[in-house]
């Protein structure tokens, strides 16, 4: 076990050779713990970093809606607001056999959705896990790997009975691919940037439809590439399919962002496509971007920009970096550190364990928030289970307060983000529901009503008509629905340059 650099149980010899001692004992007195005055005292300087006030909030949403607009009339803006080519809402009729393909984060899924009309549906799914190597390696044989596992799921799913699919049956596909696209049309996307911790080579600036159909080609699949969509416009359609009064669609897990539907004629980068003026058209906002580069506008404290400095895109997604669950345990795991080596906390342990980055889950921050025991058990669990680490009470009850501050934090950034689009499309007289998915919207203990608080918070009494919801299945279902209606228009004659 190498020892420790933190910590004061360490002595050197003549020699040059450190010595570290670590006493173990049951009886926690017997170590050297910060006592709970020294603890309120530090938590009060982090309650002042990681507060948010709602004068501040107000200013933050200004400058989001000021970021959005720009997006919305120049091409290549920091939060791109991407034209997705879904026009309008689903009209509830669709119907009809349709695959769905989603490369999220974690897993790769295979959905066949059978959409019966009237905001009802079926669907039967495969998760395919992604290795970090898959994530990494080269982006053609990330395609393949999605081609052969959508082969495997054709193959499985064919056959007579109800549900499946018929023998040589050819089936419009509707590809989730949920990381900043360019799209001149649905059923193209050129890949801005990797985010979600993927580094594919050979991929960012190139067309991912192309790269798709050949591995369909490949495999020689029945199967057509419909649209290509981000899962929080398919979040957005699914939503309303089912709660027509949904109007915004976002996303708080490990990445975040969110959808709205907009009016062509403001959205002055498309001018040129002559579409109607009077229709309208679903934008992928990618807000992750918000305030990158610049950093003028979010209260970054030191953690954040130690987590950016360190990250794979230095200086990008800087809003995603403050409120995604990818960021959240490493942003307390910094701040623990730094208590270490003030020589704060666990004096005479070894902290190893903890130096390593990311090695903090984001789900540990939402156990300790909702441990419900009075010697917060589940906080002693975490620290002696995955850091063989042993903590007081003070201790304990700092951790989960912090906890608190930073998911806090992450609750009223996004609802500036939230109240932005609201400002924008003028929803706080009438109110609107908002789809929300993610670990953290429907895992982390209270993170929508901090949301709702937040809301409040900025607009007041009105900020009560805004109301989040468990979204539908936007990258399994939403995906579908927007094959179908794509699928509808283009059979109809409708923008078929696009």
């Amino acid at each position: 076990m190498p020892a420790s650099r933190r910590g004061s149980g360490s002595f050197t010899l003549t020699t040059g050779q450190t010595i570290a001692i670590h006493t173990r004992t049951q009886d926690e007195e017997d170590l050297p713990h910060a006592t709970k005055k020294t603890m309120a005292d530090h938590l009060r300087k982090y309650e002042s970093l990681f507060t948010l006030t709602p004068q501040r909030m107000r200013m933050i949403v200004e400058a989001f809606t000021e970021t959005l607009e720009l997006g919305l009339n120049k091409p290549n803006q920091i939060v791109p607001m991407i034209p997705t080519y879904v026009f309008g809402w689903p009209t509830g009729q669709e119907t009809g056999d349709f695959l769905a393909l989603d490369l999220g984060g974690t897993n790769l899924r295979v959905c066949l959705v059978t959409l019966q009309g009237k905001g009802k549906f079926e669907i039967s799914q495969t998760k395919y896990r992604l290795t970090e190597e898959q994530k990494q390696e080269d982006g053609q044989k990330l395609f393949d790997f999605c081609a052969e596992c959508l082969h495997t799921f054709v193959e499985t799913n064919t056959g007579e009975g109800a549900g499946q699919l018929k023998p040589g049956q050819s089936l419009p596909l509707g590809f989730t691919f949920s990381y900043p696209c360019s799209q001149e049309r649905i059923d193209h996307g050129e890949l801005i940037r990797w985010t979600k911790g993927f580094g594919a080579g050979n991929t960012e600036g190139r067309d991912v439809a192309e790269m798709f159909k050949k591995s369909l080609e490949k495999y020689q699949l029945p199967i057509k590439l419909t649209a290509l969509i981000n899962d929080t416009t398919g979040t957005l359609i699914a939503s309303h399919y089912v709660n027509p009064n949904t109007k915004i669609a976002v996303i708080f897990g490990t990445g975040c962002n969110a959808a709205y539907m907009e009016h062509v004629k403001d959205i002055a980068k498309i001018e040129h496509l002559g579409i109607d003026p009077g229709a309208e058209m679903a934008i992928n906002c990618e807000w992750g971007a918000f305030d990158s580069f610049e950093h003028e506008h979010l209260p970054r404290t030191k953690y954040d920009t130690i987590v950016d400095d360190t990250s794979n895109k230095p200086g990008e997604q800087a809003f995603e970096k403050l409120i995604s669950g990818r960021y959240l345990g490493e942003i307390l795991r910094l701040v623990i550190c730094e208590l270490i080596d003030e020589g704060v906390l666990f004096l005479g342990q070894n902290t190893y364990k903890l130096e390593k980055p990311y090695c903090f889950d984001t789900a540990f921050l939402s156990l300790m928030e909702s441990d419900p025991t009075d010697e917060l058990l589940m906080v002693i669990g975490i620290f002696t289970h995955f850091f063989a680490l042993e903590t007081t009470l003070a201790e304990r009850q700092f951790f989960r307060a912090l906890a608190k501050l930073i998911g806090r934090r992450a609750a009223r950034l996004s609802a500036c983000g939230i109240a932005a689009i609201v400002s924008k499309m003028g929803y706080l007289e009438e109110g609107c529901s908002v789809g929300a998915d993610g670990s953290l919207y429907n895992k982390y203990p209270g993170f929508a009503d901090r949301v709702h608080e937040g809301l409040q918070d900025i607009f007041g009494d009105k900020g009560r008509n805004i109301v989040t919801h468990h979204a539908e299945d936007g990258s399994g279902v939403g995906s579908a629905i927007i094959a179908a209606m794509t699928k509808h228009r283009k059979d109809a004659g409708l923008y078929l340059n696009v």
